[in-house]
């Protein structure tokens, strides 16, 4: 689990574990990738893995048949051979109990001629003889000595004298090792009938069976239908000894069934019943062998089958991954146009405001400054009288304060005042320098170390040398009324690339609390209650925009504030 854990986190976008600031923006771009890899993945993996089984499935069935056709073919072909074999010779025999009489055939001179003639015309026969109705022979041409020997008891007779003809399996008989007879009954005289019949050479069936051209892991016997091995086998007993495969099922054509052996060993068994006799032709083929063609073709189409999941879960999650982050992108790009539209309608809606209000409230200002000038002059003409100090201290206190509303309706003048740029050359640490001399009495009385340092060379730059004065020079207030006596501002310039220049302007003030970061480049947002007036960062804002540069604040609540200004190195390129 750890490891498909570390490929799903290695495989997500890289913006997978951004920030938590924009974490319930980025659970919806996760929702949207995984739904994107798992229905890409559902679409191009499922025709695939069905194809792949139906494959499998066809190549299996077809492996099988090729596995299995030939068996079945050669055992049904052995059938009809060992069929002709017997029908051949119990033919010959019937023949003879026709076309003979029982005197010519006890005759042994004309028996051993008989015996010749079926050894050369059919080969095989290994002796023949007669019996009487009484289970007597009475006639033997042959290599034993079974003259008047009693078959009267034996199982092999009884079946003849009840069928008329018969095939026997293997037994041992009177001469003390295995071997099977072909026996007809003469049919011309009922209750006095006698019976012809000849010992067939094993090995004449022996030739015929190992004349099948079959795998070197394959075994061909004979069976009879009670399970005793009729011909030797390699692997499983000798004659007459007991078979370990049971008998298979009787089918009047030839079968193949797959099935295990005692030790679990599956093998194939191909058989036939030999018809008019008590032998089963059995092939027993060992299936691992024949099954390693199977298991090369499953191993590789199962290889082909990985190989291609992995090819095409990588192209997925590549192409969900590209598609999810140009959205995102999309998106941050439309929330920072839409933003900015807000703001610029913003502005302008304040702009035209402060215009009329400033224009408003500065008529009565000059009114108000004019007659307190007047009644301040007054009274420092006028002779001592009482309350004239205290008139004088409220005279003077009327012109403080409608100086302090010049100032703020000066500076909402300029808020809502379009100015034109005026690109001149200008070098930046001269100009940081300029002021920061008009703070130097500041600093110097409240102990501030300040510090301009230049990272690496700063080129000259194409801009509006006042307004980036009256930039620098709002943050720099700003950097002045947050820190305590004794703090430092440190000033770092920086070449970004052949395109811009960087100002770091940091402190080690109280900072800004987290919540305010976003709202204090807005109109009227101030943190200094009752002697702010929220515009000089939105003025400062406002003229970094038109310069073509982009500024940015980093800050900590009790640690220090870093406002970064970023300008083009030449406006009039830039745009």
């Amino acid at each position: 689990m750890n490891f498909l854990k570390k490929i799903y986190y290695k495989a997500a976008p890289c913006w997978w574990g951004e920030g938590a600031n924009g974490e319930n923006e980025l659970i919806r771009y996760r929702r949207l990738w995984k739904n994107s890899v798992f229905l890409l993945s559902t679409f191009c993996l499922l025709p695939l893995i069905v194809m792949t089984a139906v494959n499998y499935s066809q190549y299996r069935r077809a492996l099988r048949h090729e596995t299995i056709q030939p068996l079945s073919q050669q055992t049904a072909i052995m059938k009809r051979g060992l069929e002709f074999l017997l029908e051949e010779r119990r033919f010959a025999l019937n023949f003879l109990v026709q076309e003979k009489t029982i005197s010519e055939l006890t005759d042994p001179q004309k028996l051993a001629a008989t015996l010749q003639n079926l050894k050369r015309s059919f080969g095989g026969f290994i002796d023949l003889g007669v019996i009487d109705s009484k289970g007597r022979q009475i006639s033997y041409e042959g290599p034993y000595e079974l003259l008047d020997r009693n078959y009267a008891d034996q199982d092999w007779f009884h079946e003849v004298n009840l069928r008329g003809a018969y095939v026997s399996d293997m037994f041992t008989g009177y001469r003390n090792f295995p071997h099977f007879v072909i026996a007809v009954k003469s049919e011309e005289i009922q209750h006095n009938f006698f019976v012809l019949r000849a010992t067939i050479d094993m090995e004449m069936l022996n030739q015929r069976i190992h004349s099948l051209s079959l795998k070197p892991s394959s075994d061909a016997f004979l069976i009879n239908q009670k399970g005793f091995m009729q011909t030797p086998s390699v692997n499983h007993g000798n004659v007459m000894q007991k078979c370990a495969i049971p008998v298979p099922p009787y089918s009047d054509s030839s079968e193949v069934v797959e099935q295990a052996g005692e030790n679990g060993h599956p093998y194939f068994l191909a058989y036939s019943y030999i018809q008019q006799s008590p032998f089963i032709f059995m092939v027993v083929t060992d299936s691992s062998e024949l099954n390693k063609s199977w298991f090369a073709l499953r191993r590789e189409l199962f290889l082909f089958l990985i190989l291609s999941v992995i090819v095409i879960l990588i192209l997925i999650v590549a192409t969900a991954t590209y598609l999810v982050s140009r959205v995102r992108e999309a998106d941050q790009k439309r929330a920072a146009l839409f933003h900015e539209m807000e703001y610029t309608n913003k502005m302008a809606s304040i702009g035209r405001l402060a215009s009329g209000v400033a224009h408003e409230i500065n008529n009565p200002l000059a009114i108000i400054n004019e007659k307190a000038g007047l009644m301040k002059d007054l009274l420092t003409l006028s002779g001592i009288f009482p309350h004239k100090e205290r008139l004088e201290a409220f005279a003077e206190s009327i012109l403080h304060s409608v100086e302090r509303c010049r100032t703020i309706t000066h500076r909402l003048l300029g808020f809502a005042k379009h100015m034109d740029l005026s690109l001149e050359t200008v070098n930046l640490a001269n100009l940081i320098a300029e002021v920061l001399g008009f703070l130097e009495k500041e600093a110097s009385y409240r102990n501030l170390r300040i510090s301009i340092r230049e990272l690496n060379e700063i080129p000259l730059i194409q801009s509006d040398r006042s307004q980036l004065q009256q930039v620098f020079l709002n943050i720099v207030n700003n950097a002045f009324a947050a820190v305590e006596e004794g703090g430092r501002i440190d000033i770092e310039l920086k070449k970004e690339n052949d395109s811009f220049v960087s100002i770091d302007i940091a402190d080690n003030g109280c900072g800004i609390p987290e919540e305010y970061i976003q709202h204090i480049f807005e109109p009227f947002f101030t943190t200094k209650k009752s002697y702010g007036t929220g515009l000089g960062l939105s003025i400062t804002y406002g003229i970094v925009q038109k310069l073509g540069g982009r500024i940015g604040v980093q800050s900590k609540a009790g640690e220090g504030t870093t406002f970064t200004v970023t300008l083009p190195i030449d406006k009039s390129i830039s745009g």
